[in-house]
This record gives structure tokens, C-alpha cells and sequence, in this order.
């Protein structure tokens, strides 16, 4: 029963989200909530002391400048593999704090996927 409802849910969220909603649909009515909201990716000790960037219509934008090489942000649903039913889900937001090691090997390529997905490219 729990298998056929998921997979019922599943089947909507693949309609809902077949393409890309307008970027309005992910962007944050209040860009300190977005900063509050990153924040709370990791201790105040880290976090507070972090780069944090927040999603405008460029693009990431550095919010606040940070001193420890960690690097805060809140996800979209864009970092999640390209077949996830949730892929244009604009209601999906996950805080994370990357490390100064992953911020510079890992992260770009979250920065790219994000340019490539504002220019309106679609998934193929």
C-alpha cells in the first residue's frame, strides 16, 4: 500500500515538474531569510564566519564575504541528478556549508549547473 502511494506521488511530481518553472518560482522574496536560512547549514562557529551566497537573477551572489574558507549556501532542487522526478521542483531548498577543499574542487560545478539552468538550458 505505501509502495503504490509513493509511486503515485512520484507520477505527479514528474508531471508538476516535466520543465523549468520562471526563476520567481526559486528566488527568495527576502534575501536576509535566504542568508538566515544558510546560516543554519552548520554551527554558528562556521557558518558565521562563512561565504555565503544567496540566488539572484544572475546567478549566486556573494551575500556576505567570509574569512574561514567555508562556503554556505541554499540549495535547489537543480543539485539533484538530472533523472530526480524533483529536478524543477522550485519548492525544494537545502541549506549546506562546503569546507574551503570542497568550495574549491566540488562547488564550481554547482555554480555552473546553476548559470547553465538561469540561461534557460534544459536538461538534454
Amino acid at each position: 500500500m505505501f509502495g503504490a502511494s509513493w509511486e503515485a506521488r512520484a507520477q505527479d511530481t514528474k508531471i508538476l515538474y516535466a520543465s523549468i518553472p520562471p526563476l520567481e518560482h526559486y528566488l527568495m522574496p527576502d534575501r536576509n531569510e535566504e542568508i538566515k536560512l544558510t546560516r543554519n547549514a552548520a554551527p554558528d562557529s562556521i557558518s558565521g564566519h562563512a561565504e555565503v551566497l544567496v540566488l539572484g537573477r544572475h546567478g549566486s551572489e556573494t551575500a556576505v564575504q567570509g574569512k574561514n574558507g567555508f562556503v554556505c549556501v541554499v540549495e535547489r532542487s537543480w543539485t539533484a541528478g538530472i533523472d530526480d522526478p524533483d529536478f524543477w521542483n522550485p519548492k525544494l531548498r537545502a541549506p549546506i556549508c562546503f569546507s574551503a577543499p570542497v568550495a574549491r574542487s566540488y562547488f564550481p560545478s554547482t555554480i555552473k549547473k546553476i548559470e547553465l539552468v538561469i540561461a534557460g538550458r534544459t536538461k538534454t
